[in-house]
């Protein structure tokens, strides 16, 4: 960037800043404390919950769902390959064994003079050979069909993975915010392991059915076609039981993957949580729920699982009732002299059954099938999620911007019917530091989240240095802005890290000034490990100060053009706060800040407060001319501060 080699603007007095601090390095869509956050500056957004979607959500297409997930399988192609030749060599093996077995049996012959059995030996010898070899080289071949169907089944995974978390990626926050995380987790993990399992357990099964249906029905006709006429019989009997039985049974195997993925989400909402709901004494509350939703799968897996039982004995029960009936003709035929002996009669039996094999293996394999079908759809249904829009194409960078701002007759809402903002008119210039205050659900981080188009406007336009935002590239205009929420979103690494998220090249010098100039050096120093200490999940070895801190030594070494805090002092004691409030000034000079403030006393040094109320901006002012009003400001600050009721 153009200020690459240049000191931060407006560093803290004392000392000098590093060479090379750098501008703004904010990834996209990672402003510096954290992801979007949703309607009133809570996570989660709008939408009531998942529980109701789920309740909607329909089965789709199993169809189309098998064919794009062919395609996903098919990306291996060289390995799919292999897998059909490999599996193609064990069925053609497979197929002689009942032909040299009908061959064994038939060298023993009744000698009608002696009325004794007589036995071909040398004829038996060569053929038990063949079977010998046909055998070793079957269960070779069954050996390395294993391996490919592994390979494949895990690059299917591999790959659907991939493809599903850089699609979440890629979607707009406001997307993600009326999702159920749990919801979107159970699909990355679950779906995809159901598909894994159907992928290594079925697909060479079913193909090698297909093959073995084919060369049994060869087989067959070339020993006896009335017999294999006569098997056929059961065959339409099979389809229809089998296809009202699927219809049936799919919508269970659907239902148990949607609660799956509303149990994870309420899961994931209580472990959170959890010092709320203990604060609260919803315990009994929150376990009634859990166990509301896990008796509801709990019903749903066992009838998915009875009802996909049923499948496999009554195909057994019709498999059964054919090899009856192929028995029966065969011995008639013999007995009648049509030429069949024992030895094609037991092959016609084994025949008959790999015959018959090919939906038997579908009826067994129909549970997995059905649960990978429906996690299939799962994933594929957010794969079809449209991506975040980003028409942006204005060739700048973001340290070409130079931080106006001007809000005009601005319109939105998270629900349609329930507008947050009504014609709301703002404009902030270079440098100055404007303070949004206003009461709860008045809209304050709602202008944060469609300044940084978390969210979309429903009218009006917001521009940067006279540009309209929906010209500049979401990168660009991201890079440009620095955010440290209320709600600090640290990652599972070391402090080191977690400061240099806000600009991946940054010194080992440029950390550590970000970190004295965010009062964070202190606490940081006396550590063990220092910034090599590691953080857990979301911060939790430290407190709710001190990850406030690192918050905001990100934001500093971001250097952003932009600058946003949503109260972020909030979660610190007073001294500390004091320390920081000197930082943030020292960090706001030359640059645009936008302070969304509920602690009133933090703001009384901005250039311009603005009260929002109803959706629109009822006063302007600094602090003094906005007391001596007397209007809506002044009450906020007496109620805040003097304890008057409004």
């Amino acid at each position: 960037m153009s200020n690459q080699n240049k000191a931060p603007q407006g560093m803290p007095p004392q000392g000098q800043p590093p060479k090379g601090m750098p501008a703004q390095g904010m990834p996209q869509g990672r402003p510096a404390g954290g992801p979007g956050f949703g309607p009133g500056g809570r996570r989660g957004g709008p939408g009531g919950p998942m529980g109701a979607r789920l309740n909607k959500e329909k089965p789709k297409n199993t169809g189309k769902t098998l064919l794009r997930l062919v395609k996903v399988i098919g990306r291996s192609k060289y390995f799919l390959l292999a897998l059909l030749l490999t599996m193609s060599a064990v069925t053609v093996l497979d197929l002689f064994g009942p032909t040299l077995q009908g061959q064994a049996i038939d060298t023993i012959k009744l000698d009608l003079s002696t009325n004794r059995f007589t036995v071909d030996f040398e004829s038996l010898k060569q053929i038990l050979f063949k079977m010998i070899v046909l055998f070793a080289f079957s269960a070779g071949f069954t050996y390395l069909q294993s391996i490919l169907s592994a390979k494949i089944s895990q690059d299917t995974v591999f790959a659907m993975r991939n493809d599903l978390f850089a699609k979440i990626s890629r979607l707009s926050i406001a997307e993600t915010d009326n999702r159920r995380h749990g919801d979107l987790m159970s699909r990355m993990t679950n779906d995809v392991e159901n598909v894994s399992n159907a992928v290594s357990q079925s697909i060479a099964s079913l193909f090698s059915s297909l093959l073995t249906f084919v060369g049994a029905l060869y087989f067959m006709l070339s020993c006896n076609v009335i017999v294999t006429l006569v098997a056929f019989i059961t065959v339409p009997l099979t389809l229809l039981v089998s296809a009202k039985l699927a219809k049936f049974m799919r919508r269970y195997f659907v239902e148990q993957q949607m609660l799956l993925g509303k149990l994870n989400g309420e899961v994931e909402e209580m472990v959170i949580g959890y010092k709320t709901v203990v604060a609260y004494g919803k315990e009994a509350e929150t376990i009634g729920r859990f166990d509301e939703i896990s008796e509801g799968l709990r019903k749903t897996s066992i009838k998915s699982r009875v009802f996909g039982s049923i499948m496999g004995p009554c195909m057994n029960f019709l498999g059964n009732l054919q090899y009856v009936l192929v028995a029966a003709f065969g011995i008639f035929f013999m007995i009648n002299g049509s030429g069949m002996t024992p030895g094609d009669i037991q092959a016609m039996l084994q025949y008959s059954k790999k015959f018959n094999r090919p939906i038997n293996e579908i009826a067994n394999q129909y549970a997995s099938i059905m649960t990978a079908l429906a996690g299939a759809e799962r994933i594929f249904e957010i794969m079809d999620t449209p991506d975040e829009v980003d028409e942006g194409t204005r060739n700048i960078s973001a340290s070409e911007i130079r931080g106006n701002i001007e809000f005009k007759d601005i319109r939105f809402g998270y629900v349609p019917e329930e507008p947050v903002l009504k014609g709301l008119d703002l404009s902030v210039k270079k440098g100055q530091r404007i303070a949004i205050v206003g009461a709860t659900g008045s809209g304050k981080t709602t202008i944060v989240n469609l300044l940084t188009r978390f969210y979309e406007l429903d009218g009006g336009k917001i521009y940067v240095d006279d540009m309209d935002i929906t010209e500049l590239p979401k990168k660009t205009l991201r890079d440009s802005i620095a955010i440290v929420l209320q709600d600090t979103v640290l990652f599972a690494d070391t402090i080191r890290a977690n400061i240099r998220y806000g600009n991946p090249n940054a010194t080992e010098e440029e950390i550590k000034f970000a970190a004295k100039t965010a009062k964070a050096d202190k606490f940081i120093d006396r550590l063990p490990d220092g910034y090599d200490t590691v953080l857990t999940e979301g911060g939790s070895n430290l407190s709710q100060g001190q990850r406030q801190l690192l918050a905001i030594a990100r934001a500093v070494i971001a250097n952003p053009q932009i600058l946003i805090l949503d109260e972020a002092t909030s979660n610190v004691d007073t001294r500390t706060e004091m320390h920081i409030q000197q930082a943030m000034l020292a960090l706001m000079k030359n640059r645009t800040s936008l302070i969304i403030a509920h602690r009133l006393s933090t703001i009384r040094d901005a250039d311009k407060i603005v009260v929002l109320k109803g959706g629109v901006i009822v006063e302007e002012g600094n602090h003094d001319e906005l007391l001596a009003r007397d209007g809506e400001y002044a009450k906020l600050y007496k109620n805040q501060f003097a304890g008057i009721a409004t």
